[in-house]
């Protein structure tokens, strides 16, 4: 009867290189300083979660989200992971300012949960759009020939769909993506500008890369967060679809995106509001008829796949940027989904369907 009681929770850090620095306007990261989590319940079924942290996006370094984490495991001890809506709106309350503390936790409650039904984690969230999809891949912020050399390795492996960071330099910006689409044909690009562009420079950048005939299919979140009328206004003056990203880090963001028509998109990242809150956002942006995005921060497969699974389950998302494993130097996990270069393939199998080891020492609550 009480078998999906939640009896222990481990946590513990993980670092993971990078193959290449990360570098985007508001910072640079060369590892993946994120933390694992480990949900058991009663029955012994384990979940499987993780928080990655970004503080130049989100506010939260890994000393932090460690601190506001234990804390909130503590509370989660003898509650049913059943009640998992009820329980990431408890955590909400705790900790509003450490969303992936509170979104790895809620990963690995979920996962056990699904675990013990039998059931694959997207079909909690229905079965709408079970089929293998196609994610972009990020170039970071780097010189001319590096920006050159990754675009073309991964042209190689499939990719088509090119998220250029941006923002820190127009000219040089322009300058890259011309380089690259002259010399890869049949690709599209995103500029993702993390809130480094001026209104003017993103108009400028935009306008030139018409110019050159580069297909710029979206402009994510060019300016500061709370500019929502340089959104609007760059959506308007380009016309190339917006999305927010930094500036909708929950549903009420999103309420504000609708009502001052700042944006064509609303990118969904679970690190950055919670799971639930995710959920609710994404079928908030769908009934008003926004498009939806879904992205990251540096994640391994788990919380990607976390992700993933709103995806299949939820349907009607446009644009998918799960590439961060992709990024890093190791895979710590087994089992989930899989990539064949751009493709995302589902898994049939319950919860995440990963494993990892746990090392001996971790924070263990119970």
């Amino acid at each position: 009867m009480n078998s999906d009681i939640i009896q222990r929770i481990e946590i513990w850090p993980v670092d993971i290189p990078i193959t290449d620095p990360f570098v985007v306007a508001t910072g640079a990261r060369v590892t993946a300083q994120n933390l694992f989590m480990r949900v058991t319940l009663k029955d012994g079924t384990h979940g499987v979660g993780e928080a990655a942290p970004f503080p130049e996006v989100g506010g939260e370094d890994r000393a932090s989200c460690l601190a506001a984490a234990q804390k909130l495991a503590a509370g989660l001890i003898g509650h049913s992971a059943g009640d998992y809506e009820a329980l990431a709106d408890h955590l909400t309350e705790q900790a509003p300012l450490f969303p992936a503390a509170r979104c790895g936790l809620e990963t690995a409650l979920l996962d056990a949960y699904c675990r013990s039904q039998r059931l694959p984690l997207w079909q909690l969230w229905g079965k709408a759009d079970v089929r293998e999809r196609e994610t972009d891949i990020t170039i970071p912020i780097c010189d001319l020939d590096k920006t050159l050399a990754l675009s073309r390795g991964w042209y190689t492996q499939g990719f088509r769909l090119f998220k250029m960071k941006v923002g820190t330099d127009v000219e040089e910006d322009i300058r890259r993506l011309q380089a690259v689409h002259e010399a890869l044909p049949g690709i599209s690009f995103i500029g993702d500008g993390n809130q480094g562009f001026s209104r003017e420079d993103c108009i400028h950048f935009a306008g030139r890369v018409k110019q050159f005939g580069g297909r710029l299919i979206l402009l994510e979140q060019p300016v500061v967060r709370d500019d929502l009328e340089g959104l609007h206004a760059i959506r308007h003056l380009t016309g190339i679809p917006v999305a927010a990203d930094e500036s909708v880090r929950s549903l009420d963001d999103a309420r504000r995106v609708v009502r001052m028509q700042a944006a064509d998109y609303i990118n969904i990242k679970i690190m950055k509001t919670g799971v639930i809150e995710a959920r609710r956002i994404a079928d908030f942006t769908r009934s008003s008829g926004l498009r939806l995005m879904v992205g990251g921060m540096l994640e391994t497969r788990i919380a990607m796949g976390c992700s993933f699974s709103l995806v299949l389950g939820l349907g009607d998302f446009d644009v998918l940027d799960l590439d961060t494993p992709l990024l890093l130097s190791t895979d710590p996990v087994i089992g989930g989904y899989r990539y064949q270069g751009p493709r995302l393939l589902p898994w049939q199998e319950a919860g995440l369907n990963m494993q990892m080891a746990v090392p001996t020492h971790c924070l263990t609550i119970q």
